[in-house]
């Protein structure tokens, strides 16, 4: 009985440390990667900006359903495994800057992804800036300590690249 106690403790106190740090953390964050690839801008602009072609190339993205513009912005949710995410396009200039929003409202984190492109010697230089928010302290916890900040953008850069090597179907 005394070792259930004990445990019991030790489980608050560790959730109570795990709550206080993430919460001292700011909600906002930005992260940024580059990546040159040895493939034209259109190229790499064609696979950003099309939604539709995602669940072809990017891990986790199961389906994609394009919805009814809004305000002649796009708009599509992701559908993964675990989760659906609206966004809509907030920016889009052809081979050179892509923006889009989450706009689901009732997720623990949130925020914009901004898909800068220029065209280089070897053929293109992607940006892609996360300026994300996350509202959970426990979430921030664990996306500031646990997982890398850059984590996501740099498995999408790893599936874009997996996409750009493999032969065109």
């Amino acid at each position: 009985m005394r070792a259930l106690k004990f445990l019991a403790i030790f489980i608050v106190l560790v959730v109570g440390v795990v709550w206080f740090m993430g919460y001292r953390l700011p909600k906002a964050h930005t992260a940024s990667r580059e990546r040159e690839y040895a493939y034209p801008v259109e190229k790499v602009y064609g696979w950003i900006s099309t939604p539709a072609a995602y669940p072809k190339w990017r891990s986790g993205v199961q389906k994609v359903e394009i919805l009814p513009d809004s305000e002649k912005l796009q708009r599509f949710k992701e559908i993964g495994l675990h989760d659906e995410v609206s966004y809509v396009v907030e920016e889009n200039v052809p081979n050179k800057h892509y923006v889009t929003r989450i706009t689901t409202q009732d997720l623990g984190y949130g925020g914009a992804w901004t898909f800068d492109l220029e065209r280089t010697a070897k053929g293109t230089l992607l940006t892609i800036t996360e300026d994300g928010e996350v509202y959970s302290p426990f979430f921030r916890f664990v996306s500031h300590y646990i997982m890398k900040p850059t984590g996501t953008i740099d498995k999408y850069m790893a599936d874009l690249d997996k996409k750009l090597a493999a032969p065109e179907t």
